[in-house]
């Protein structure tokens, strides 16, 4: 049955752009981060925020102008860290955009092309952060933002193996990762760092209290390095876990796991490859994941061998 509440997506709308009224269909708008809602003639307009991150001055000045432009006064936060004004009326949206571009913020956008990146807070102050999510974000968003491809791409970044960014849903994700290594010299045996261990990477000798290390088991999550009263347990390297071709929604897929301790002068570099891959393999409507699925994530990890070199395989991935 048809939804009357929903004008038919086909209807083409006056628009003002650059000063000019043209005819755009509700499609298109989508595609640049105006999105029709139930009510007729509005719109949700999403906003640029890449890692979900923001100022104090910046949010009380976008605030401001979801307040002039929103007819219920309201906005949403979205789960990939947006910020969505609800309730604009199409005949505003060139005041809109203008009065955005007067406090330096953009809308984003949606259709197929790189999406604006989520990332958790990173090592600048979370306790457990290992990578600098919020400057990876800020990379991917000035390099990669609006790059056009046959779906929709979206980056996530966490900062460590808790993974709240769920870099296992994302078509490409980053998670931050350490690998520890322990000096026995200065190890008085207090087994501390076996208690914190969570995946029993790390058991006590018996006599000796001193630690043997299982790294099959280890997450590289550091938090033997935190225990460590000693210092005994240092960082050998840090670097990002590369996940690709995870999604949710009505048919999700869990990323495959292809390289880890990619630094991140590097991880640039994994993103282009990887998007340069995907348009010379996918089709037209097809996320990454399933084309994957289709040719073989052989074809990926063997085109990826470069981007890769500075970090290590994943056991299993080809």
């Amino acid at each position: 049955m048809a939804d009357h509440f929903i004008e038919d997506k086909i209807t083409r709308v006056p628009v003002k752009k650059e000063g000019q009224e043209v005819k755009v269909d509700f499609n298109e708008l989508k595609s640049g981060g105006f999105i029709k809602q139930r009510q007729k003639d509005l719109f949700t307009v999403r906003l640029r925020c890449p890692g979900g991150r923001l100022t104090t001055k910046k949010l009380i000045e976008l605030a401001k102008i979801a307040d002039k432009y929103s007819k219920k006064g309201v906005v949403h936060l979205s789960f990939r860290q947006s910020l969505e004004i609800l309730y604009v009326d199409y005949k505003d949206f060139d005041n809109l955009t203008s009065d955005l571009a007067k406090v330096d913020h953009k809308v984003a956008s949606c259709g197929p092309r790189v999406r604006v990146p989520t990332a958790c807070g990173g090592c600048e102050y979370n306790p457990n952060g290992l990578t600098d999510t919020q400057k990876m974000a800020e990379m991917v968003d000035e390099k990669f933002f609006g790059t056009p491809t046959h779906h929709k791409f979206k980056m996530s970044f966490s900062g460590c193996p808790i993974d709240c960014a769920r870099t296992r849903e994302a078509d490409l994700g980053f998670q931050g990762v350490v690998e520890p290594i322990w000096d026995e010299d200065t190890c008085t045996g207090c087994t501390i760092c076996s208690r914190a261990c969570k995946e029993g990477a790390i058991v006590s000798h018996q006599e000796t209290g001193k630690p043997i290390y299982d790294a099959e088991k280890c997450i590289y999550c550091g938090d033997c390095i935190r225990a460590c009263p000693t210092e005994s347990w240092k960082a050998k390297r840090y670097g990002h876990f590369v996940r690709v071709g995870g999604k949710h929604g009505r048919h999700p897929r869990e990323a495959n796991e292809a390289a880890v301790f990619i630094p991140d002068d590097k991880v640039s570099d994994v993103i282009q490859k990887t998007i340069e891959w995907y348009k010379e393999n996918g089709k037209r409507g097809e996320r990454i994941g399933s084309t994957i699925d289709r040719v073989g994530v052989e074809s990926y990890m063997k085109f990826m061998t470069g981007a890769f070199k500075s970090g290590e395989i994943v056991a299993g991935a080809k």
